[in-house]
């Protein structure tokens, strides 16, 4: 089963507060029983609420991380390879390196 999104346990956190508030001021409670089934009904609408908030897919949106990294890799400079790499005959003239 997968994880529930902090969005989906946002609407269902907050449909089970109103809505066992707006239960509360409109019934008559005068029984530990009609509470119980009034939490009882809070929650489970909470639960169905949190249930059919769409979740977002991987497919179809990147996360910010996945963003920042392909963006940083399309920044960086092309990097190009000399096609005699074992030869220096012509490849870095005119290039410093510290190995004299």
């Amino acid at each position: 089963m997968p994880r529930p999104t902090p969005a989906q346990i946002a609407y269902g956190s907050a449909t089970v507060v109103f809505s066992s508030a707006a239960l509360l001021l409109l019934t008559p409670t005068g029984s530990t029983l009609l509470l119980g089934a009034l939490a009882l009904a809070a929650l489970i609408l909470g639960c169905a609420v949190a249930v059919t908030v769409p979740a977002r897919s991987r497919s179809r949106s990147r996360s910010r991380r996945e963003r920042q990294a392909a963006g940083a890799a399309a920044r960086l400079p092309e990097r190009r390879t000399p096609a005699h790499a074992g030869s220096h005959a012509g490849s870095a003239v005119g290039e410093h390196s510290l190995h004299g």
